[in-house]
């Protein structure tokens, strides 16, 4: 007599609406985890203008690390009224290249400028050259080039010096508006930005409203790493082959100095 051996029952299949819901929740973790390290580590914008060239550039994607100086409400998608504090606050240097969130005119935006001026400081600029608490920011003239985004406006490119860290500006005319100011007292809790493209920027040099004004620190949203990738003249979504064609591969990974 043998013995037989009854075959394993066949796994009922799961029901359709099991399945569905089995995919939504692989989904909602997938969006959660990257809502939190979009919130926490790291987050990417583009660059609208032409206010950080040439060290920026129309088309660059940049990465913005959202843990160096802390967050804010501002950290979050769609600023939700969580209070004004920081939390795990650390003060952001002079020379940063700094994104926050603004409301210049009816419309709050993301920007990314240099950060010149901490609480306390004075800001003067004076022909063209920035003053900070009386002392001038270090120039080098490196001669005359053309705006990278209007070839036909001459500029002169200077090197700024700020201690151990340098970066690449352009000015117009040092009798351009804006060149010459009075003194601004930074204010608590305060920020003073200028845009590297120094006469093609409205940043702190102009009142609210006009300009950014002295930015809050709760704006801040983070510090500009590096370069991810840059198009040049912009990719288009509907049309794939520009993402090929424009990509610019000499500014992929660039550090943001």
């Amino acid at each position: 007599m043998s013995d037989t051996v009854a075959a394993p029952a066949e796994e009922a299949p799961k029901p359709y609406a099991a399945e569905i819901v089995e995919i939504a929740k692989t989904i909602g973790a997938a969006l959660l985890i990257a809502l939190v390290l979009r919130i926490v580590l790291f987050q990417p914008f583009t660059i609208p203008s032409d206010s950080m060239e040439p060290g920026l550039l129309k088309g660059d994607y940049l990465i913005v690390s959202k843990f160096s100086y802390g967050w804010s409400r501002f950290s979050i998608p769609f600023s939700p009224p969580l209070g004004s504090g920081r939390l795990f606050d650390h003060s952001p240097l002079r020379g940063d290249v700094v994104v926050f969130s603004h409301k210049l005119g009816p419309k709050r935006m993301d920007y990314v400028k240099r950060l010149i001026g901490l609480p306390g400081d004075r800001v003067q600029v004076i022909s063209g050259v920035v003053h900070i608490n009386g002392k001038p920011v270090r120039q080098e003239l490196l001669g005359p080039t053309f705006d990278p985004d209007d070839p036909g406006r001459q500029v002169m490119k200077v090197r700024e010096s700020l201690g151990d860290r340098s970066w690449i500006a352009l000015i117009e005319s040092p009798d351009h508006v804006g060149e010459t100011t009075g003194v601004y007292v930074v204010p608590k809790d305060r920020f003073f930005f200028m845009g590297d493209n120094r006469d093609n920027s409205l940043d702190s040099r102009w009142p609210d409203g006009v300009g950014m004004g002295f930015v809050p620190k709760a704006e801040v949203e983070g510090r500009a790493r590096f370069i991810l990738v840059s198009w040049t003249g912009g990719a288009e979504l509907f049309k794939p082959w520009t993402w090929v064609t424009r990509l610019d591969l000499r500014r992929l990974l660039k550090p943001i100095r």
